[in-house]
């Protein structure tokens, strides 16, 4: 944003099959971790200021050698944790980075050294950048459970389909045994795609309405209908259902800092909530799930890339442009002009969906409710691993701030229904 304050790139709610970030049971796979012992060094990088961890397999160099770094199979971690004299200790300790690295490492058969730099966090896992010899990926972390097999290869498929139609993403790797998906020696688990050099879309930037409808369009036009999850069963209940009232009892009961503002806002959820309807079968549709604005990305020559497809699953094209619309235009207060840009192009492109009665909502306040409800258990569950109880905190907060409010929901919608009817139709892409 050239002018105002920038906003926060915020994180938002996921699928609930794999929102919760918790503790793992499963801590086995000795045998997976590399047998040999490590050393590492640290020293200050003199053009970023950043503090560079050098993990290394093996022995460290000589005393003597007057080079910074051992001569084979090296590993570099970088963090940007500048307030932290033991910033590896926030990603994770440095013996698991080492591990993660080597496990990667021997998977994929890379002989060239690696250099990992922590990349964005979100509540579901870490993404890293590695640097191996001339390429670039993105290694992605899952902390909860992990997709399934069916999943992948659904998520595949429509990302085939979506990069035919236009939409530019970075491509899922397998490792030499054909796998999308490595469990860690800690238990969590990885994904490999491309990395894409890319920038932070600003909300407020002028063309950024035209450019996300027009992009939404594109995704619900090359879309199959669904009346299924991608791993089967029926439409997950995150997106259409809310928590009964008393789910909320533990934690409004708590001692924490958020839970006045908690009761101020429970106050007001079942007006809120009012609007939640189950969606129509005929109406779904494959959709993204989770098109907010860390998941939209503009590369090197302003093309918008679409990452972070793990949400993806059956959806009502309408329903994703409400939350869309939200995610991208009502940081609190609501851009009114921004979203009706934005869903005039969306209309222009050729998109199936409308925004036309409150049920159009549901998605939106559903999935936001949800993922207040689940962060907040997670910021009181003593179980929970410290890292994950901290950034449930500064999710509640947020969360609690964009919560739409009813006025919000019935502004959007007479704006949806203006937009319509001085609609000249649809266009093609």
């Amino acid at each position: 944003m050239p002018s105002p304050p920038r906003r926060r790139r915020r994180r938002r709610p996921p699928s609930p099959a794999r929102a919760v970030p918790r503790p793992r049971g499963r801590r086995g796979h000795a045998h997976l971790r590399p047998p040999v012992s490590a050393w590492s060094h640290s020293r200050r990088s003199a053009i970023s200021g950043r503090l560079t961890l050098v993990v290394t397999v093996g022995k460290p160099p000589s005393p003597l050698s007057t080079s910074p770094r051992p001569r084979s199979g090296r590993y570099q971690v970088h963090t940007d944790h500048r307030r932290s004299h033991r910033p590896w200790a926030r990603l994770g300790g440095v013996t698991l980075v080492e591990n993660l690295v080597a496990h990667v490492r021997e998977a994929f058969g890379w002989s060239e050294d690696v250099v990992v730099s922590a990349g964005p966090r979100g509540a579901l896992g870490q993404i890293w950048r590695l640097e191996v010899g001339p390429a670039r990926y993105a290694l992605k972390e899952i902390f909860a459970e992990p997709p399934s097999e069916p999943l992948i290869a659904a998520e595949l498929a429509f990302a085939r389909r979506a990069a035919e139609a236009g939409v530019r993403l970075p491509a899922s790797h397998p490792d030499r045994a054909g796998r999308h998906l490595l469990e860690t020696p800690e238990g969590t688990w990885l994904r490999l795609y491309d990395w894409i050099d890319s920038r932070p879309v600003e909300p407020a930037a002028r063309s950024t309405p035209q450019e996300l409808g027009t992009l939404l369009a594109r995704l619900h036009r090359c879309a199959p209908a669904a009346v299924a999850e991608p791993a089967g069963g029926p439409p997950h209940p995150w997106y259409d259902r809310v928590p009964a009232a008393d789910a909320w009892a533990q934690v409004s009961e708590s001692d924490t800092v958020w839970a006045a503002r908690l009761a101020d806002r429970l106050a007001t959820l079942p007006e809120l909530c009012a609007a939640v309807a189950p969606a129509d079968l005929s109406e779904l549709i494959v959709c993204h799930r989770d098109l907010h604005p860390e998941n939209v990305l503009a590369d090197a020559a302003g093309e918008l890339v679409v990452v972070d497809w793990g949400d993806f699953g059956p959806a009502a094209p309408g329903r994703e442009l409400a939350k869309v619309l939200f995610d991208w235009f009502c940081d609190g207060p609501a851009d009114l002009g921004a979203m009706r840009a934005m869903y005039e192009a969306y209309v222009r492109a050729g998109g199936p969906g409308r925004i036309a009665e409150p049920a159009d909502f549901s998605m939106l306040v559903a999935s936001r409710v949800n993922f207040l409800l689940l962060q907040t258990r997670v910021a009181v569950d003593p179980t929970a691993e410290q890292r994950h109880r901290e950034w449930a905190e500064r999710e509640i907060d947020e969360a609690l701030r964009i919560l739409p409010s009813p006025r919000q929901l019935a502004e959007v919608l007479e704006l949806a229904r203006a937009a319509e009817s001085s609609s000249p139709g649809r266009g093609a892409l």
